[in-house]
């Protein structure tokens, strides 16, 4: 079991997660009842649930703590926003290696079926189908600096401005935090002049493809870093599929997988 739960928490990955973790008292001041599980076991066991994609229920007893446990750790660490302090520790590590490119980002989203619950829609492209979308924004090597969810019928465009807004202050090699970019390039989805202007007005560069103009191909060149992050996503199978009635719950796992690949491109 040691073994397991190492591999899925590195030593590295230890030792950020606890500069986000809340402390929490481990001694009982009425005595006795049993030892609280670790934390450590709990983040793997969690890792295991959003990696394999089977549900709570099915979580093996190999980690130790319980499932019920397994899941009231993951829901408390979801209302404190854990994940989303982890991602900025992680980002905040690999800005002050010199390891985030801000030349160029590129913005793009993907939708997932999902059950009844908040931020769900008719999705257009599934049949009308119940579904989720999952809006993501990547520096020029891949890494997610930005994402959020929302139901499957929302336009691409209108993530735009609040994943721009959504990148957080990020340490530099040299000189003060930054968390605009010179560059952000999409495909025709955001094709509005209203959010040309508007990235303009904030000095990002728009390089997006033109309706009728120009083809998304060109561009491609360059937006394909994060249609691989997309995919990168997809080994998070937890995400295949949302069976989270609440929202947060599923942004929760959602950055729990951006989680992972920065943390791999930061050892890497």
């Amino acid at each position: 079991m040691t073994g397991l739960v190492e591999r899925l928490v590195p030593d590295e990955l230890w030792v950020l997660f606890r500069r986000v973790v809340p402390a929490t008292e481990v001694k009982r001041p009425q005595g006795g009842g049993r030892r609280r599980a670790g934390d450590r076991e709990a983040l793997a066991a969690i890792i295991s649930v959003a990696t394999s994609g089977c549900t709570w229920r099915q979580l093996p007893p190999v980690f130790g703590p319980a499932w019920p446990t397994v899941y009231r750790r993951f829901a408390q660490w979801s209302r404190d926003r854990v994940w989303a302090k982890l991602n900025r520790v992680l980002l905040d590590e690999l800005g002050a290696r010199g390891e985030l490119d801000w030349s160029r980002c590129a913005i793009d989203s993907v939708s997932v079926r999902a059950a009844k619950g908040p931020l769900t829609g008719p999705n257009p492209t599934d049949r009308g189908k119940s579904g989720s979308k999952i809006h993501l924004l990547t520096d020029r090597n891949g890494v997610p600096l930005s994402l959020g969810i929302s139901a499957a019928n929302t336009h691409d465009s209108l993530g735009l401005q609040p994943l721009v807004r959504g990148i957080p202050p990020i340490r530099s090699r040299r000189g003060p935090r930054r968390r605009r970019p010179a560059k952000l390039h999409a495909d025709k989805g955001y094709d509005y002049g209203h959010l040309r202007t508007w990235l303009r007005d904030r000095g990002i560069r728009p390089r997006i493809a033109g309706k009728g103009i120009e083809s998304s191909q060109r561009l491609g060149r360059h937006r394909w870093v994060v249609e691989r992050t997309v995919s990168w996503l997809a080994g998070c199978r937890r995400l295949h599929r949302r069976y989270e009635r609440k929202a947060e719950h599923f942004l929760a796992f959602v950055g729990i997988a951006t989680a992972l690949i920065s943390y791999r491109k930061l050892i890497n």
